[in-house]
């Protein structure tokens, strides 16, 4: 399955170092997850992405725009079937970005969308309009619904963004290993930056001390702004 990695700092921050440890996790992971990557970031009040059919850790990125917040996908398609820029994540829509890592199997939910990701994206912004725009709080709907409706929940994993706030949603199954979530803090002189990923990062000393990772509890919903 995927791999997705999110960040949230205070202040503009340069993500590529990350994006690129992010890489070098993916090139080493168990399942393979060279399916094509996106990146979706907030600039000037709207979201931007740049999403590609290539594995992440064959594209040579020189730079990207400095943001608050960045959501990261690298994709391993199901039986890599459906392979196309169309369908790689982050989606966005409005003012809502989503990326998603899991399996659904005998799901029954009445939804549009191409996919199974589009569709989920398409209850989670449902969901979210429904609670005022919490995303929290549609994150957790969308959890509740899928498992209602849906025979077995290998993972649900679940990162969005409204371009201020970034939720996690962390379900699984199985596998514990390969579906755990993890968080950690990287202070910074301009704002501390906020880090979710499906795998911690090996950073190099360029961005200072290994942070500490935690684990995000199986069946639980976090905003990424909270302490880690």
């Amino acid at each position: 399955m995927c791999r997705i990695l999110a960040l949230r700092s205070s202040a503009p921050l340069d993500a590529l170092p990350l994006v690129r440890a992010f890489a070098e996790r993916c090139r080493a992971s168990k399942e393979y997850q060279g399916d094509g990557w996106g990146v979706a970031w907030r600039e000037s009040g709207r979201w931007q992405s740049w999403r590609t059919v290539s594995p992440i850790w064959e594209t040579e990125l020189a730079t990207l725009p400095s943001a608050r917040i960045f959501l990261v996908h690298a994709r391993s398609a199901f039986r890599s079937e459906g392979v196309s820029v169309g369908n790689n994540m982050p989606f966005v829509d409005g003012g809502l970005a989503f990326a998603f890592n899991g399996e659904l199997r005998g799901v029954r939910l009445q939804a549009p969308g191409d996919t199974g990701a589009w569709r989920l994206f398409h209850l989670l912004r449902r969901f979210t309009e429904g609670a005022g725009g919490d995303g929290a709080e549609g994150l957790r709907r969308l959890d509740e619904v899928v498992a209602a409706r849906t025979d077995y929940v290998r993972a649900l994993n679940v990162v969005a963004s409204d371009g201020q706030r970034v939720w996690v949603n962390s379900r699984f199954g199985e596998d514990p290993a390969y579906f755990t979530l993890w968080r950690a803090t990287l202070p910074r002189a301009r704002g501390d930056i906020s880090v979710v990923t499906s795998e911690p990062l090996r950073l190099g000393p360029e961005l200072g001390e290994p942070p500490v990772w935690h684990p995000i509890p199986n069946g639980c919903t976090v905003e990424l702004s909270d302490a880690a």
